[in-house]
């Protein structure tokens, strides 16, 4: 593994990306790896953009990932993905969801919501498509998508050597421990 590698997880308020990058992180630093934690809220709380930053390896001196410098970028949110995508290496991969949450200019009638995103990423970047909402509702839990996304970016990194699913239970209430850990195991399938 490269000395540092660079985590961009972005979505919209309410979708989870905090605590999948919470659970991210815990795993990380128990397996050993210095690790830096960034976050951005914005409007999060009114369904406005919500990204946070992970960096991991031997030694991390910033958790802030700069445009073009992020390994692995992973989307809750097909719009989210395109708006972030300059900051992925062109060597980088996308772990995208498949999911669609129109903005306020798009609700109002401002605007309409891009069509095909997915598809133009594609025709630059190594796109993951994963319909995450779908999976955490098939297992009784449309919440949930947030950490089959989790999963997805454990199985593109190959990071399945940390105890995922002990810091899944002790991080998320235990009433929901086990439909996470399903959700978990549900996005490591998928990639």
């Amino acid at each position: 593994m490269r000395d540092v590698t660079s985590i961009l997880l972005v979505g919209v308020g309410g979708q989870g990306t905090i605590l999948a990058s919470k659970i991210l992180t815990i795993g990380l630093m128990e397996q050993g790896y210095d690790v830096k934690m960034s976050e951005v809220h914005g409007m999060s709380q009114r369904g406005g953009s919500v990204s946070t930053q992970v960096r991991f390896g031997e030694k991390v001196y910033s958790p802030i990932i700069g445009a073009g410098m992020a390994d692995i970028l992973v989307s809750f949110e097909e719009m989210e993905a395109a708006r972030y995508a300059k900051f992925l290496k062109p060597a980088g991969k996308m772990v995208v969801n498949t999911t669609q949450i129109p903005s306020l200019p798009i609700l109002s009638g401002a605007c309409e919501y891009p069509a095909r995103i997915i598809d133009e990423l594609k025709k630059h970047v190594s796109v993951q498509v994963v319909d995450a909402t779908q999976i955490a509702a098939g297992l009784g839990n449309p919440k949930g998508a947030n950490i089959v996304l989790l999963g997805a970016l454990v199985g593109a990194l190959g990071l399945t050597e940390i105890d995922w699913k002990e810091i899944i239970a002790k991080t998320v209430k235990p009433a929901f421990a086990d439909v996470n850990i399903k959700a978990f195991d549900a996005g490591l399938a998928a990639v």
